[in-house]
């Protein structure tokens, strides 16, 4: 479970997030929307404990992200390509986060043979380093390693961004499958109203970095999200 509770984040003396409570369970999968400037990236970055909030905290698996590094081991995320090792290959990256997590080079082959639809011929066995591949290759990348190491929270910030149509609607099916398991708390955030709906069953919509619309996915959430987001 994460909860935040009195969360902030200014800058300058200007609020980019204030989040009095918010509660994800275990097992949800949870969508994030909103326009650019909205604060989803910065809340991300908060869970993550990339930056440190102005006020307030957030708590995963029981443990204040803020104070202590114990949820790691059980917490994954691809935020975007810089988080890479541009000097890598596909396959080095892949193996050094599965050291870090405590995976040997078996345990790792075995998850990415799962994912052969996924890479479409254009990840492994390509003597290309990380840095040479494209923007959709790279976030494949970033993906799939997010998965290394069975964690049982997942972050993921524009997933969908970059990705050919066909890569779009694999991934959806991985999502899918991963957010059934209930055993796996995934968090995304997407500009794609129709992806979010069809993967994520709980959408949150931040404005101006406060929550304002707390959804239970529905046959009626995108058209809700669609009048929303419509000047």
């Amino acid at each position: 479970m994460i909860t935040v509770q009195n969360l902030t984040k200014k800058y300058n003396n200007k609020h980019v997030l204030s989040i009095t409570h918010l509660q994800i369970e275990k097992g949800q999968s949870f969508g994030l929307v909103g326009n650019n400037g909205a604060g989803k990236t910065t809340f991300f970055s908060l869970l993550l404990d990339l930056i440190k909030p102005s006020s307030g905290f957030i708590i995963n698996g029981g443990v204040r992200v803020d104070e202590s590094e114990a949820w790691k081991p059980f917490t994954s995320s691809f935020i975007d390509e810089s988080f890479l090792i541009g000097y890598l290959t596909p396959e080095e990256y892949f193996y050094f986060l599965g050291d870090l997590r405590h995976q040997n080079k078996a345990d790792v082959d075995a998850l990415l043979s799962t994912f052969n639809d996924f890479f479409n011929g254009e990840i492994l066995g390509q003597k290309k380093y990380l840095r040479s591949l494209s923007k959709g290759n790279q976030k494949k990348v970033g993906i799939v390693a997010s998965f290394i190491g069975k964690p049982e929270v997942v972050i993921l910030d524009e997933p969908f961004a970059n990705l050919d149509p066909s890569t779009q609607i694999r991934l959806k099916e991985i999502i899918t499958a991963l957010a059934k398991q209930k055993e796996v708390t995934v968090l995304m955030s997407s500009h794609d109203l129709i992806h979010l709906t069809e993967v994520c069953e709980r959408i949150v919509v931040l404005n101006q970095g406060e929550i304002v619309k707390d959804i239970k996915t529905s046959a009626k959430t995108l058209k809700e999200l669609e009048q929303f987001f419509t000047p």
